[in-house]
């Protein structure tokens, strides 16, 4: 990504570079020539220099290089191996390959597609945890979210009905409290489409600025070969992306925040109703105790990875640099974060099948009988303590594969294309002012008095 974003950038002709150059480079990226590249050393100002000086090292010959056909190399034997030669620069070009944003937006593309990713599963994560703690689907009716007209807000809420919809994918297990006496839910359940919403429309606002970012001309100066002219500006300054990756890493990180706090309700007895941990034998077996805990440990870890880096700047080059953007790390520290958002998910979902188990032979509804099939087709029920890594490590793949979402989403944009009637349950917690209004103006009889 790094080499493709930096030919982008000199491909639109402000940098100064000769044609031939520029053929060379984009030679050596589809032979797939790779220089290594330290991930750690840019201040994001002026762009990403460290980085991308060792990016050109391998285009020069100098330095470390990988391709599929060599393994890792000196480059110039990685090069010569692909029957391309080193690049001999001409004035200008040695600046022309270092001066951008390039590592901070390479990084940034790929945490705002996982972003989006797990952002999308975590609505079907939860709707199954819903299903499992005997939730209501009162708090996702539409005239709730039209009210507070969030995009994100409106999006979620419409998965959620489209999930659990029972009237139109029968739940049995929705069946069987729906005359309970419960009257609202946790926020954990019932605040899903405020929550993961503002997560949407966070990576909405900033996959825009990473977009926009990636398709920019951030070199230094800039050539206006049309005016005749070289000007010394600031498009290298990483602030726009670093400040849009720690909002990022800030926002999806809630995804993680409130689905922890969802997978201590179904291990906890007094709040699930289901047995100690998620295990029939307790004492003898601690179940999902531990899988608690890593997730506990994990959302612990990303508070202190949402610190903004993007607030801190150190001059460098006597002054002249005299204020940074540390995107670098802003881009690092988001990946991270999005990791352990995605791990903290395959734990929930994993509590989440296993719930399931426990209140067997009711079924939830179709979509979501097909999620818990795909998580079972590589995890087996728990049902004595064993080995649990390598089973969240399979739901993890399952997340980052989007293999979650590519079960459910045909149902949800068939319940988006139908445009099929919402349905809204009777249930004693709800009522309506129409049947207040006949209580309070009936006429009181002899018996009454």
């Amino acid at each position: 990504m790094l080499l493709a974003l930096r030919i982008n950038v000199l491909a639109k002709g402000y940098s100064g570079i000769s044609l031939e150059t520029l053929k060379q480079v984009i030679e050596v990226f589809n032979a797939s020539c790779l220089p290594y590249v330290p991930e750690k050393g840019t201040v994001g100002a002026s762009g990403d220099l460290a980085p991308l000086s060792h990016l050109a090292l391998g285009l020069i010959g100098e330095g470390r290089m990988w391709s599929p056909k060599s393994g890792w190399a000196d480059a110039k034997y990685v090069l010569e191996a692909h029957g391309l030669k080193p690049i001999v620069l001409k004035p200008k070009e040695g600046l022309a390959l270092i001066n951008g944003t390039q590592m901070i937006t390479s990084l940034g593309c790929e945490a705002v597609e996982r972003a989006s990713a797990i952002a999308r599963q975590a609505d079907i994560v939860a709707a199954l945890t819903l299903e499992v703690l005997k939730g209501t689907t009162k708090a996702f009716d539409t005239d709730i979210h039209a009210v507070r007209p969030h995009r994100g807000q409106i999006e979620v809420a419409f998965r959620f009905r489209s999930l659990l919809d029972s009237d139109h994918h029968p739940s049995e297990i929705a069946e069987s409290h729906r005359f309970c006496d419960r009257v609202q839910d946790a926020y954990t359940l019932r605040c899903c489409p405020q929550v993961h919403g503002v997560v949407n429309d966070t990576i909405a606002f900033v996959k825009n600025i990473i977009t926009t970012e990636l398709n920019s001309a951030t070199d230094n100066p800039m050539v206006f070969a049309s005016r005749g002219e070289t000007i010394s500006g600031g498009n290298f300054h990483g602030e726009y992306p670093a400040k849009a990756l720690d909002y990022l890493a800030i926002g999806v990180h809630e995804l993680a925040a409130i689905s922890e706090r969802r997978i201590e309700r179904l291990c906890n007895p007094s709040l699930s109703e289901l047995p100690a941990f998620l295990v029939a034998e307790g004492g003898l077996n601690s179940g999902f105790m531990i899988a608690h805990c890593t997730a506990a440990a994990l959302v612990s870890e990303n508070k202190v990875l949402c610190h903004p880096s993007s607030v801190d700047s150190l001059s460098t080059s006597a002054a002249t640099e005299d204020h940074v953007s540390m995107g670098g790390w802003a881009a690092r520290k988001a990946l991270r974060v999005i990791e352990h958002v995605e791990q903290v998910l395959a734990i929930e979902l994993l509590a989440a099948c296993q719930g399931i188990e426990f209140l067997r032979p009711l079924r939830t509804t179709t979509p979501l009988e097909k999620v818990y099939d795909l998580v079972r087709s590589v995890v087996r029920p728990w049902i004595k303590d064993r080995f649990m890594a390598p089973d969240i490590e399979a739901v993890h793949r399952l997340l980052v594969e989007q293999k979650v979402w590519e079960v459910a989403a045909p149902y949800i944009e068939k319940y988006r294309m139908e445009h099929i009637p919402e349905s809204r349950p009777v249930s004693p917690t709800a009522f309506s002012l129409e049947s207040l209004h006949k209580k309070s103006t009936k006429i009181p009889e002899s018996g009454d008095l």
